[in-house]
């Protein structure tokens, strides 16, 4: 609560007494939900075996995912405490953002929440990541705080760039950053996962884009040094089915990003599904250590337009979104999941 309550102060800072009194009710009402958005339950760590279903398609690969995972009370719990943390974190820079608190670009990750919070459930304390300038959700799951993620989009010294970067480019430990040029992120995670091979650390770089970068140059010349010099690194493509306005299927000749590392092995995975991403990057991460790079696609999709000034429903229409919230929703999907399979009750949720 004191680190929102941080949030709420340094957005006041500068700003007129009667657009105050709006935003610190918002703000106020976001710092309660944050604060009670823990496990409150209590109750003892059981498990469940599950069989994930249409969760991966190969590409080159002789092995592959287990199709069977355990699923821990606390590791649900996890799960869906961080994919709400940034769903309700983006959904709260949405509403800053048309308040003028939040200003200049801001690209949401809403409706990706599974694709970072799978990844992260797998990942070691020593692997790297590097994305896109969609990076708000990276940024506090590598280690930043709500704090110093909405003090830099509001701009104050406060933030994880000391305000100087903005949406596009935040960091923590470990974690390069929100790059805001195109792909231009892709040879740098490369290049990460060469100093991990030089070094003789136990690392695997993961470097996400998305799918209209995958269709960026930098991107093939990144695949071809990273093949021939076999570098612990895992290309990960976030495909939200949008480049900016243009779908997938109208930018690519082939759409399936997973098979376009061509002498790179690559795996499709419902990135929807939590449990499917977890599990594929437990595998990615193997992998890449003993044999060098893969590809990893990871098809999702986003809510909110490309950026804070795109509404995102002049290439698509509203009812296509309305229907993945209602069918696909990536936290709907995994707390129905833990329902069914009683691991968590509604009453553990409401505590949560």
């Amino acid at each position: 609560m004191k680190m929102l309550l941080g949030v709420q102060r340094a957005l006041r800072q500068n700003v007129s007494h009667q657009l105050l009194i709006r935003k610190a009710s918002f703000l106020d009402q976001f710092c309660k939900d944050a604060d009670n958005n823990k496990d409150k339950t209590d109750k003892p760590d059981k498990s469940v075996e599950l069989t994930l279903e249409n969760a991966f398609k190969l590409y080159n690969l002789d092995d592959e995912p287990t199709d069977y995972v355990t699923l821990k009370r606390s590791e649900a719990v996890k799960l869906y405490t961080d994919m709400q943390t940034v769903r309700r974190m983006e959904n709260a820079c949405a509403e800053l953002y048309r308040q003028k608190v939040i200003r200049g670009f801001c690209h949401l990750y809403a409706g990706q929440e599974a694709c970072c919070a799978g990844m992260w459930a797998a990942m070691r304390p020593e692997d790297t990541v590097i994305t896109s300038y969609r990076s708000h959700g990276w940024t506090y799951l590598m280690g930043g705080s709500v704090y110093e993620i909405m003090a830099e989009l509001a701009q104050k010294q406060t933030g994880c760039s000391r305000g100087k970067g903005g949406s596009m480019h935040t960091y923590a430990k470990n974690f390069f950053g929100g790059n805001g040029i195109v792909g231009s992120q892709v040879p740098l995670g490369a290049g990460v996962g060469l100093a991990h091979a030089y070094r003789c650390r136990d690392a695997v770089s993961f470097t996400l884009y998305g799918d209209g970068a995958a269709n960026q140059g930098q991107l093939f010349e990144s695949f071809n040094l990273a093949c021939l010099w076999k570098l612990p690194v895992v290309f990960v493509c976030e495909n939200n089915k949008y480049g900016m306005g243009t779908s997938a299927n109208r930018a690519a000749c082939n759409p399936n990003y997973y098979t376009r590392g061509d002498y790179i092995p690559g795996i499709w995975v419902n990135g929807m599904d939590v449990l499917a991403v977890r599990s594929a990057t437990e595998f990615c991460i193997d992998r890449a250590k003993t044999c060098g790079p893969l590809v990893m696609e990871l098809e999702t999709y986003r809510y909110y337009g490309h950026s804070m000034s795109d509404p995102g429903t002049s290439y698509r229409k509203r009812e296509e979104i309305e229907q993945v919230r209602k069918t696909n929703d990536p936290i709907t999907r995994f707390k129905t999941l833990c329902l069914n399979c009683k691991l968590l009750t509604e009453e553990d949720f409401k505590l949560l």
